[in-house]
């Protein structure tokens, strides 16, 4: 059992109060991924629930990785950094099944999880259901750090404009932050750091503001979603390709040393 509890979840949410730039969330798909990030610095590392399910071989957002997402926190919770883990819409629509899988990612180490409403149709989870799974997973664990989302702006198609009474419905539901992916222009994020009490949640992107300009907007957390994970995939590929078209690699990027990814293995082991 882990010895995770409240006071972590409490540092963990002071990181979203910090006064200057906002949290910086990288996010991992398995063991080496988020040994790598707790080694380079970062105190609070996330899942990605698209890493986590194209590694298994599932598409992402359907509900189906629920015993990936719980072995991943099992294997990475508790350890040296602070643990927030990506449960898409909860693998459920059963408020009490969710709150029953949050109880045993609190168990396992987790400080924190990220909750959406976007499905894999395209619709948006009714707010008062998205409102009733946040309030029994605070039920379940009071301490634990909710991050509730919404795709109001990621799915698009005219429901940005349902971004402000959504964040009310999930912050009155007893939400700790919010998260709205999708926000690229300065209008956009200040409106929804407006909306809410809450610490906001943005995404970083290329085309994206900078966090210096998030900062000035307000936002209180940035997080990098299935980014890195697309990134080393790309890399992957592309070092193959390339020694395939050539006959030598390409100039690689910073690649960790055998040893040092050895040294990533869990003391567990």
């Amino acid at each position: 059992m882990s010895t995770v509890g409240p006071s972590a979840a409490n540092a963990f949410r002071e990181l979203h109060h910090r006064p200057g730039a906002p949290l910086l969330l990288p996010n991992a798909w398995d063991h080496a991924s988020a040994a790598a990030l707790a080694a380079a610095g970062f105190a609070a590392v996330g899942t990605t629930s698209l890493g986590v399910a194209a590694a298994a071989g599932l598409p992402d957002g359907t509900g189906r990785t629920r015993a990936e997402t719980l072995l991943l926190a099992r294997r990475i919770g508790g350890g040296s950094f602070l643990l927030t883990v990506d449960i898409e819409g909860g693998f459920s629509d059963d408020p009490a099944e969710i709150a029953d899988l949050v109880a045993e990612l609190a168990e396992a180490g987790a400080v924190g999880v990220n909750l959406e409403d976007g499905r894999a149709d395209g619709s948006l989870t009714p707010p008062r259901l998205h409102a009733a799974k946040i309030t029994a997973v605070k039920s379940a664990v009071p301490w634990l750090f909710v991050n509730a989302r919404t795709d109001t702006h990621w799915l698009g198609g005219g429901r940005e404009g349902q971004t402000a009474t959504r964040l009310a419905a999930y912050q009155d539901a007893g939400a700790d932050g919010v998260f709205v992916p999708g926000l690229t222009d300065p209008a956009s994020v200040a409106a929804a750091v407006g909306a809410t009490a809450l610490p906001l949640n943005a995404l970083a992107t290329a085309d994206g503001p900078s966090l210096a300009v998030f900062a000035d907007l307000g936002v209180r957390r940035v997080s990098l979603g299935s980014l890195l994970f697309r990134l080393a995939l790309g890399a992957a590929v592309d070092a193959a390709v390339h020694l395939r078209a050539n006959g030598v690699l390409p100039q690689l990027p910073s690649v960790p040393g055998y040893a040092v990814v050895q040294a990533l293995a869990s003391p567990e082991s």
